[in-house]
């Protein structure tokens, strides 16, 4: 499925059912054979009371039965693997959609995850994913439904042409009241999607942080939070039920007054001799069919309603705006790694003047967490300034593409997760092997020595197997691996106790050395083993020199590192 086609809701429709043009072209006419069987086993009886039994033959009874056998036959095939071509389709469409919003959620340019919870996220890519790929299934029993009503007609017409015209003429506006009651639920189920991904936004989100909740005494805020975001997602699941209930019961009596009409009337003309007994079963018999469309109409338009809803929430991932754009740049291989910010105003930065020369390993302290953060996402293009500019060895990074900025400069979260495997696996990354001194340097040596297969240790999900000081090192270790010109290490050390954090700062410097390396942390013991630290205050450099200088000088700075 292509991004490009996905301007809308109903590109997105349309380019699930192109897709998968031909399982669905399969099962809509082997549904519509279905359909057109189940029309013709009152139509044959019809005829077995009017050639057989009437004339009281037997072989005629026995042909006849044969050919309702043979119906029998060919409308429980086509069934089976109709059903089966439909589900196909449905599954791969929805396939399609997860893969292109995972594509767009993990594009480099980023840009859809801004205002979005990662739960609400999981939900587009899942739960709309599949009610969109469900057009796939329905589609072709539409179709099918629309095969009967047609046999049904011109069956009806061939016995009498009042009946016919009244199934021909009575169903579009059946269909088209159908249509105007599926819009409330198509607005319900919307608001039920996007409240029940709500819910699961803040549920992750909770649950992520949930370490840090008890750690603060902050449980029965969350705990609050979520049973009130969950209550919201309840009333409009509440909601959307009832307007599936309203609309499923709306088209059964509308179906059953039109179905009741045309055994009335076929009643009334047997009565007056205008159609046969045959005739007359068949009628009544067809009645009781028109059911079946009828119902599979009102499935088929229930699920329309839900999946434009979902199509809706799916466009809107796939059309967020990038964070950042490409660029054309080329930044010099191998890059030096000179780092300079020049009157950069970003979130809490404002006219940011920093200079890191080639090979330096700079100490930087914010008094105020979300300008680290900002700063960290400027240097990682993450988010280009609206003002000043960031280079790498003179060139704006903003003219470079962001896969070739971040084989420049790695910025290394201070929460990175870990990934399956083992801690090997984690550490080396796609890098061919690990580094000598990597290890000892990150103190991930020690982390494998109480392991039990050493860094053979099969690790779980986001390393949760492992203590939070354990994950820290592993994933430090990852980053001192790749050997990045330019490598931000953010709080690297905050779950490890001091003696281990004085052996990291020393490790870090080691094997770091004349490679460009920022750390954004207020630990003194790494802050101690740069060469250089500036101070940011008001989104401002107020303040340099060696740790030992600020701490002397600098009360906001001791403030900062001591407290």
């Amino acid at each position: 499925m292509s991004t490009a086609a996905a301007t809308t809701g109903r590109g997105v429709l349309r380019s699930a059912i192109t897709g998968q043009r031909k399982p669905v072209l399969l099962g809509a006419v082997l549904a519509a054979c279905h359909q057109g069987g189940e029309a013709l086993v009152p139509v044959v009886i019809g005829v077995v009371l009017d050639r057989a039994v009437a004339n009281s033959s037997a072989w005629t009874l026995v042909g006849w039965l044969a050919v309702l056998a043979v119906v029998f036959v060919v409308l429980s095939f086509s069934y089976r693997f109709g059903s089966r071509a439909a589900e196909r389709a449905a599954e791969r469409a929805a396939h399609e959609i997860r893969l292109a919003v995972s594509r767009r959620v993990l594009h480099p340019r980023g840009g859809a995850e801004q205002g979005a919870l990662a739960g609400e996220l999981v939900s587009v890519g899942t739960s709309d994913a599949r009610r969109v790929g469900m057009i796939n299934a329905v589609l072709p029993f539409g179709i099918a439904g629309l095969a009967g009503l047609v046999v049904s007609a011109v069956v009806l017409l061939r016995m009498s042409v009042p009946l016919g015209l009244l199934v021909l003429l009575g169903t579009p506006p059946l269909l088209f009241l159908a249509h105007l009651i599926g819009k409330p639920l198509e607005k319900r189920s919307e608001h039920e999607q996007e409240r029940a991904a709500h819910a699961s936004g803040v549920a992750a989100d909770l649950v992520s942080g949930l370490r840090v909740l008890k750690g603060i005494g902050a449980e029965p805020a969350a705990v609050t939070r979520y049973r009130r975001t969950s209550r919201d997602s309840l009333r409009a699941t509440i909601r959307a039920a009832r307007a599936q209930a309203w609309h499923n019961g709306a088209l059964l009596a509308l179906t059953g007054i039109f179905i009741a009409v045309v055994a009335l009337v076929g009643g009334s003309l047997a009565a007056d001799g205008d159609i046969s007994i045959g005739d007359l079963v068949a009628t009544v018999g067809l009645a009781q069919f028109l059911q079946t469309p009828f119902a599979i109409f009102a499935w088929v338009n229930s699920q329309l309603a839900q999946a434009r809803g979902s199509a809706g929430r799916v466009a809107a991932v796939l059309n967020a705006p990038p964070a950042v754009l490409g660029g054309a740049g080329e930044l010099p291989v191998p890059a030096r790694g000179q780092v300079t910010l020049s009157a950069v105003s970003h979130g809490k930065l404002r006219d940011l003047d920093l200079a890191v020369p080639p090979g330096q390993l700079l100490g930087v302290v914010t008094t105020d967490p979300a300008a680290a953060t900002d700063l960290l996402d400027c240097l990682g293009r993450f988010a280009d300034p609206p003002a000043g500019t960031v280079e790498v060895d003179a060139l704006d990074l903003s003219t470079v593409d962001p896969d070739r900025v971040r084989s420049v400069v790695l910025v290394a979260a201070h929460d990175a997760d870990l990934f399956e495997g083992t801690v090997e696996d984690n550490v080396r990354g796609g890098m061919p092997a690990v580094p000598s001194g990597v290890l000892a340097a990150s103190a991930a040596d020690e982390v494998a020595a109480t392991l039990p297969s050493g860094t053979a240790t099969a690790v779980t999900e986001r390393g949760r197997s492992l203590s939070g000081g354990q994950r820290q090192r592993v994933a430090l270790a990852r980053a001192l691996t790749t050997d990045a010109p330019v490598l931000v290490l953010h709080d690297p050390t905050t779950a490890v106790d001091t003696v281990t954090e004085a052996r990291i700062a020393e490790g870090v410097a080691a094997v770091r050395r004349d490679r460009t390396t920022i750390v954004v942390t207020t630990s003194p013991a790494l802050l101690a083993a740069t060469d250089r630290v500036v101070l940011i205050e008001d989104g401002r450099v107020v303040a340099e020199g060696s740790h030992a200088e600020l701490v002397r000088e600098q009360a906001g700075y001791r403030a900062a590192v001591l407290s």
